[in-house]
Order: structure tokens, then C-alpha cells, then sequence
């Protein structure tokens, strides 16, 4: 994947990118490399002043380290995500045990990133993420995709079931409509991370089991006996293909 900026945010402007971490060096070093790629970038050192930052200036995206001098990032990812359930939010922590990249995940943060970093990797995700957001507001895919009890509607980015709408983040939907358009064929965990992460190399963390979990317990009427998302061990996923 080239690490090729993307210049213009789905306002004609640069990306907006707010950095929320205790650590200065950390910071200073992401911002030069973030505008290097043309990125705008605002700098918070607590959690207080991150969700300010985020009220008075609403960012492209959000780099949020889980631990904070005036509380839990964690906390913070919880108060944005229920702020903006699309905005992209990548937690880059220190605090690298499954536990902890599963309990991110979990609460809403799209992807997650242990610390130390590496710097063109990290830029890299950003990229993507950025890439994926500002395509959502560009690209439209005509179809309703239409299941057992299941409604996805791939142009207003809408799902319902039994006719009640669920509250999916952006990482969400994109997974699932990925997979249900692609329904009764058995889709690789390779293509799911590119197609839905934008990357093209493998990475450590339980991303896609941990988003697929989540969405189980959204969509599903039992997550525990899922009817929608079925593993195919060794390889990935298969969403159903049976239809109303």
C-alpha cells in the first residue's frame, strides 16, 4: 500500500487528525510526519482537552493513546464514539496485552496500534482510514440488501433489523455490507483486512474477530449461535446466503 497523502477531506480540505496522548515527544514526532503528508493536525495532552478539542474542532480522525494524565482513554473513546459513531478512531497505545486490544475494540476504536509504533506503518493505517472515510462520502453502491430479518441499506449506510435501526460505527457497516454482498462465499481474512482496513499486510491484533464479535451482538438474535456470520476455520467468514 503507498503511503500517498490524501490531500482533500470530504470538505475540499486537508484531514483533520487529532492527536490526544500525555507523551510530547510522541506527538511532536507524529505531527511532523502527519503534515509532511499535507494532514492538519491538533494536539491534546489529556482527556479533558481532546474532548474539547473534539467539540470545537471536529477531526477527520482520532489517534488516542488508552492512557491519559487525567483519566482513561478508554473513556474518551467511549464519550466521542458516542459523539460520532463514523469518525475514525485509532487508539496507538503502550498498553499492548490481548485484553487490552480487545477491550479498544470493542468500545468502539476502529483499529488499534501498540506502541512503539512504527512510524511508516502508522501512517500508513491513517492513510487508510482516511481513504476509507472520505470514498463513504464519495462513492454510492446502489442495492438493499435484504435477509431474514436483516435490512442493509448500502446507500444511506442504514441497517435494520425487525425494522428497528442498529447503531453500527463506519468500521462496522463497511465489514458488514462486505460480507453480506458477498453472500454464501467464503471471504478470506487477506481480503476482509484489505477491502475493509485498506491494508495489505498482516497484523497482530484480533481486529477482524474482535469487530466481527461485536457486530454478532448487534445483529445477531443469539451472538452465541450466530444465523448471519458464520466462521470458516483456518480461512475467514461467510454471511449467509439466504434471503427473504
Amino acid at each position: 500500500m503507498g503511503l500517498e497523502a490524501e490531500s482533500e477531506s470530504k470538505e475540499g480540505k486537508s484531514p483533520r487528525v487529532l492527536i490526544i496522548d500525555g507523551d510530547q515527544s510522541f506527538r511532536r514526532e507524529l505531527r511532523a510526519n502527519c503534515e509532511q503528508f499535507g494532514y492538519q493536525v491538533i494536539e491534546a495532552d489529556t482527556a479533558a482537552a481532546g474532548l474539547l478539542a473534539f467539540e470545537g474542532q471536529p477531526p477527520s480522525l482520532v489517534l488516542l493513546e488508552a492512557t491519559l494524565p487525567d483519566g482513561s482513554g478508554l473513556d474518551v473513546c467511549r464519550s466521542l464514539r458516542r459523539a460520532d459513531a463514523k469518525v475514525p478512531i485509532l487508539m496507538v497505545s503502550a498498553r499492548g496485552e490481548e485484553i487490552d486490544v480487545v477491550v479498544g475494540l470493542e468500545i468502539g476504536a476502529d483499529d488499534y496500534i501498540v506502541k512503539p509504533a512504527r512510524m511508516r506503518e502508522l501512517l500508513a493505517r491513517i492513510t487508510a482510514h482516511l481513504r476509507k472515510a472520505r470514498l463513504e462520502t464519495t462513492e454510492t453502491t446502489a442495492g438493499r440488501l435484504e435477509f431474514k430479518d436483516l435490512v442493509i441499506d448500502i446507500n444511506e449506510r442504514r441497517i435494520f433489523r425487525d425494522g428497528v435501526e442498529v447503531d453500527l460505527t463506519h468500521t462496522e457497516f463497511d465489514l458488514l455490507a462486505y460480507l453480506a454482498g458477498h453472500a454464501g462465499k467464503v471471504m478470506s481474512r487477506e481480503k476482509i483486512l484489505n477491502h475493509v482496513w485498506g491494508y495489505e499486510y498482516p497484523i497482530e491484533t484480533r481486529l477482524i474477530d474482535v469487530h466481527i464479535r461485536n457486530l454478532r451482538r448487534k445483529i445477531e438474535a443469539n451472538s452465541s449461535r450466530p444465523y448471519y456470520i458464520l466462521a470458516v476455520p483456518g480461512i475467514g467468514y461467510r454471511f449467509t446466503s439466504a434471503r427473504t
